[in-house]
């Protein structure tokens, strides 16, 4: 990093600072430092100190000078400040405390770092240092473990047990393996014992549950950093020793000043809720004071950074030093005024660095200034020193640039010249959740099968027959009727999920009732899947139009976005413009989170149009929306001849006649609106694109007369939660679908808190809000009291502007309320829903939702994306009544809303929604009944069937292969206990049709569960064998002791001349019976000598079924 410090070796300051540096406790004050130079000269100060503690006044600064700093040294780590008022709400949320606990292990175990930390981290109380490396635990390949003891240890360093683990800070054991996640680790760990010994340590994937690779050890360090009841702790500062530590402190007055705030904030919400009569335990009351840190820091060597000199009251000086550093002016874009300043110091005889975010910028730059005769080179080296009159290119990342004009040398950022730029960061693979069938199955579950119809679970019973003992599950059906069907016909079973709580009516056992049901509901079905299939193959052939490659000015239109991309917005244009090419007519589907760019997708197809001369609609549910996206439109397409309308109520009738004739003759290009657009008068001259926005909005009418819209037109629809339909009709693959994962830099996730309605904290939520300049959203769904609510939050905050708005107010009245609230006249919002779709104000940073348990899984996903716009932590309060008792389904949402803050849910919430919800109709309302009666899960595999069968891709197939053999095969209790974890593995074995999927199905057992029983691997030969039956046309294998009955599918295609010769070669053991309704054989084994009695039957029935396929007619 010579380039950027070895400068400053020429500043007697500098060299002076350096050799006092360490020379006893107290603060060395420097003023004159601006911006990003400080980051730099405590990178060059810090030097040959091994550790350093950079303390800045907010997060926001600490992640800036992080990000700076970081690139200068790769042991960097940023340490985040705990919530003191809220964190018991959020003890759920563990990715704070690993983003917290890495830092700590960071500490403990290296020799020498920088931490990055704002002045609040250092106020909570932590476990002592000794004590949180003492509580660690070392396991190694080597080592000998006690299983039990290991799982008190756990428990008492806040490791949840869990039956499967999902996500750090979880352990499960399950016999002699123990899977754990500890808090610091990338990857959950698998550690496989043989007696006490270890046997083996393996990392694993959370999504599969299956083995990645070998590890020698694993340290699980604590799950929770303060201390418990009655321990001494101690503050993050006391984690550094005093002689080896130089603290930076970033501003002094601006540290003292945050401490002060936080702390009059903690200590007034401690009194008030102790007045409000709720309990404070010792340890939430306590916290080290800014004086006391102030005090302590003194202890250490430290230095400050000041911008001006100002009397720094609160730490003791020892010294003071001016030095002379000014920030670069910003050239917004402008190359000249750059050429021509680089010009100026290069005559003076400046040394310049140019630091750009990437390589390839960074020579393209040096070409670019080549080109205006200024020498330069680009130097991968930046150990290098520039020498005067040199311009340097390089790779690096700094904020702003700054220059010393006494040294002659300056440093100029990218963002200097081109404006902010978002950065790009990795990519990481994301495979979305398997909808799992068997969807958590708990005894008391209605379940249906196949045959029977609907019936309650009643969980596995273990039953002998004939000293044969098997795993049933028991069923219990109308009118005392109990079914026991064996493990191994688990596929014919599903969850039944309607789309509401009613109580669906019980089928009675050997009644034709069911039947009936489903073939009603097939005949149905069958309906839809052709309505479905008639749709896809209309898309299918009909031609399209088919628009040519990107243009000149397209790629210049895509340039002026002023973010970089995310890589999944790059795949998901490219998808669409790859189907704007083709002859098939697009209709595709982007999930992706609020704000995370779907609009930018659209804007870009828009413009490919409109350079073909085609009109595009831009569909959005409501006027708000409409305008602040006309906004955006206008905004991004100011430098070019397209002309953009907005037809919504906001609109007078004259505007909106002047569009509708314009559209008509094709002078308008891009038209934006609600509903409005759908309207009979509308008619366009060239529709080439839709776009619709917020799908999960629009009725079923609105829907209807969409579709004829879009007969052959291009379709493109944009949503963050797809309605569960929707996002089945892509899984099954009758649309196409682009998931936007990756979240736009400098997003920070939503922290999310579940809790009891309490007005106490809905004070301190605003409070805390409003003092940090920001504007907040109370949400209540209830339009008749929504005044008097807004009344009683006014008198909680009667220094705030509280206002409400609804959607049955009179547009004007409602957009005036809108425009105060965006323009910051108000500073709490109190409003129905009507703000789920898509305002975006980046002030507004904290969402409180009053009875959340009363609304959709969605519908809670969408408002609480609506604040974190900005790089600001947001915090969404999702409150219940007090002593509410929860319906199951709610609380269910409210569980996964708090599981998913992780950015980029979206998806993932609207497949957990399909789990809780059901996927609803397909195509319209007439549908719904009959998914009611046979459940989601037969329904779609039902529906799946019919549109594979009408594509042609397999014949109908209406008949299932039972299998009843005496063997033991089942899977026992001591192998896998967890009655969840063996449902699922009996369900999937079911469903195997090949070798393949058994080895692969054994390595996952052997690498989850450990060796596999003799019964299991029967279990799984047993499912290889009905595999074989089923494509043999068997619908019934039974053993009956010696004998065997193989029954035929009464359709099954046999050519009769072949049966004679089958049953020549098993002379005589095997006999056919032409019975109409059953035609099948019967297997009888001959009595010979004792040692062949006992041939396998396994191996018997797998001989009778190979016979039974050779007579098959392929």
């Amino acid at each position: 990093m010579q380039a950027l410090i070895g400068p400053l070796k020429e500043l007697a300051e500098f060299e002076e600072i350096c050799k006092k540096k360490m020379d006893g406790p107290g603060m060395l004050k420097i003023t004159g430092c601006v911006s990003s130079q400080k980051t730099h000269m405590m990178y060059a100060l810090g030097d040959g100190c091994p550790y350093k503690v950079i303390a800045c006044s907010s997060e926001t600064k600490a992640k800036q000078v992080y990000e700076e700093y970081r690139f200068l040294s790769g042991e960097t780590y940023l340490y985040p400040a705990k919530d003191l008022l809220f964190y018991q709400a959020d003890l759920r949320n563990k990715a704070l405390v690993k983003e917290r606990m890495e830092v700590l292990q960071a500490v403990i175990t290296r020799p020498s770092l920088t931490v990055v930390t704002s002045f609040d981290a250092f106020m909570d109380v932590l476990l002592p240092r000794e004590l949180l490396a003492d509580r660690a635990i070392r396991i190694g390949a080597d080592s000998t473990v006690d299983m039990a003891e290991l799982e008190r240890k756990l428990a008492g360093i806040g490791y949840d047990r869990e039956a499967q683990i999902e996500g750090p800070g979880q352990f499960a054991v399950r016999g002699g393996i123990l899977d754990v996640y500890p808090l610091t680790a990338e990857l959950p760990v698998r550690i496989e014992l043989w007696g006490d010994e270890v046997d083996s340590i393996r990392s694993f994937d959370v999504e599969t549950q299956r083995s990645i690779e070998n590890l020698t050890e694993v340290w699980i360090y604590p799950a929770a950093e303060f201390p418990g009841e009655g321990e001494k702790g101690v503050s993050f500062l006391d984690y550094f020793p005093v002689k080896d530590t130089l603290l930076f402190l970033d501003e002094p007055v601006r540290l003292l000043e945050k401490g002060q705030a936080v702390e009059e904030e903690f200590l007034e919400a401690q009194k008030r809720r102790v007045e409000s009569g709720m309990e404070v335990t010792e340890e939430e009351a306590r916290l080290y004071t800014t004086r006391e840190l102030a005090a302590r820091m003194d202890g250490y060597s430290s230095i400050g950074m000041c911008a001006l000199e100002m009397a720094g009251k609160g730490f003791a000086q020892r010294g003071s030093y001016s030095i002379q550093a000014k920030s670069v002016n910003p050239y917004n874009s402008s190359f000249d005024l750059l050429t021509r300043d680089l010009k100026r110091l290069k005559r003076n005889g400046y040394r310049v660095v140019l630091l750009s975010g990437s390589r390839t910028r960074a020579r393209r730059l040096a070409e670019d200034l080549r080109d205006y005769n200024l020498s330069s080179y680009y130097s991968d080296d930046l150990d290098r020193e520039v020498l005067p009159g040199e311009l340097m290119t390089a790779y690096g990342h700094v904020g702003t640039g700054y220059e010393y004009p006494l040294l002659k040398f300056t440093v100029i950022s990218e963002t200097d010249i081109f404006g902010k730029v978002k950065k790009k960061r990795r990519h990481r693979t994301y495979e979305g959740r398997k909808i799992q069938d068997f969807a958590q199955l708990k005894p008391g579950d209605y379940v249906v099968h196949e045959n029977h119809g609907l019936g309650i679970y009643r969980g596995i019973e273990k039953i002998q027959v004939d000293k044969v003992a098997k795993d049933y599950m028991k069923i219990s059906y109308a009118q005392g009727g109990n079914l026991y069907i064996p493990a191994t016909q688990l596929d014919l079973i599903q969850k039944y999920a309607g789309s509401d709580a009613r109580k669906p009516k019980l089928n009675r056992l050997g009644t034709q009732e069911w039947n009936k049901t489903k073939t009603r509901v097939r005949g149905a079905v069958r309906e839809i899947a052709r309505d479905l299939v008639e749709l896809y193959a209309a898309r299918q052939n009909q031609e399209g139009y088919a628009y040519g490659e990107d243009t000149v000015w397209q790629k210049e239109f895509e340039e002026m976005f002023p973010f970089e991309e995310t890589e999944d917005q790059l795949l998901a244009i490219q998808a669409v413009k790859r189907d704007m090419q083709s002859h098939r007519i697009m209709d595709r589907l982007i999930c992706g989170d609020v704000g995370y760019g779907k609009t930018e997708i659209a804007i870009r197809a828009a413009f490919k149009a409109v350079q073909e001369d085609k009109q595009v609609v831009y569909l959005v549910p409501t006027t708000i929306l409409a305008q602040q996206h006309y906004n955006t439109f206008l905004q991004r397409m100011k430098d070019f001849p397209v002309r953009v309308d907005l037809l919504c109520r906001f609109r007078t009738s004259a505007q909106q006649k002047k569009t509708i004739e314009d559209l008509k003759k094709g002078l308008v290009d891009i038209v934006i609106g609600t509903h409005r657009v759908l309207s009979q008068d509308v008619k366009f001259k060239d529709l080439g694109l839709l776009v619709i926005d917020e799908e999960q909005r629009f009725g079923v009418q609105h829907k209807e007369k969409i579709k004829k819209l879009k007969e052959n037109v291009d379709v493109m629809t944009l949503t963050a939660t797809p309605i569960p339909r929707t996002l089945h009709m892509s899984l099954i693959g009758i649309r196409d679908m682009s998931v936007l994962e990756e979240a736009p830099e400098d997003r920070l996730p939503i922290q999310t808190y579940v809790m009891e309605y309490n007005e106490e904290m809905v004070r301190e939520a605003i409070e805390r809000e409003c003092a940090r300049q920001g504007q907040v959203y109370y949400v209540y769904n209830r339009v008749e009291d929504i005044g008097e609510v807004t009344a009683r939050i006014q008198k909680l905050v009667p220094e705030y502007t509280v206002a409400y708005a609804h959607g049955q107010m009179k547009e004007h009245e409602l957009e005036r309320i809108m425009y105060d609230f965006i323009g910051g006249e108000i500073d709490v919002l109190v409003s129905t829903t009507i703000i789920e779709t898509g305002l975006d104000i980046s002030n507004v940073n904290t969402m409180i939702i009053h009875d959340a348990d009363r609304m959709g899984l969605s519908q809670l996903y969408q408002l609480r994306g609506r604040v974190g716009r900005s790089g600001r932590m947001a915090y969404a309060f999702l409150l219940y009544r007090r002593d509410k008792l929860l319906k199951e389904v709610a609380e269910k949402r409210l569980a996964a809303i708090r599981e998913f803050t992780d950015l980029g849910s979206g998806f993932k919430i609207a497949m957990r929604d399909l789990e809780i919800r059901g996927a609803g109709n397909l195509l319209g309302a007439e549908q719904h009944g009959h998914m009611e009666a046979v459940g989601y899960d037969l329904y779609c595999k039902m529906l799946n069937e019919a549109v594979k069968h009408l594509k042609g891709e397999m014949e109908e197939e209406t008949y299932t292969t039972t299998m009843d053999l005496d063997v033991d095969a089942y899977i026992p209790d001591s192998y896998i206990p967890n009655e969840y974890q063996k449902l699922d593995i009996y369900k999937r074995i079911a469903a195997i049709e090949s070798q393949e999927e058994v080895e692969d199905m054994k390595d996952e057992l052997l690498d989850r569960f450990g060796d596999i029983p003799r019964k299991v691997d029967t279990l799984l030969e047993i499912s290889l064998l009905k595999a074989l039956a089923h494509s043999a046309y068997v619908t019934a294998v039974e053993q009956k002791g010696e004998t065997y009955e193989f029954v035929m599918c009464e359709k099954a295609p046999v050519l009769p001349e072949r049966i004679p010769a089958l049953i020549e070669s098993f002379r005589g053991e095997l006999s056919f019976r032409a019975d109409a309704e059953h035609p099948g054989f019967t297997y009888r084994k001959k009595r010979k000598s004792g040692a062949e009695k006992n041939a396998d039957s396994l191996e018997i029935v797998k001989k009778v079924l190979i016979g039974i396929k050779g007579l098959i007619d392929h």
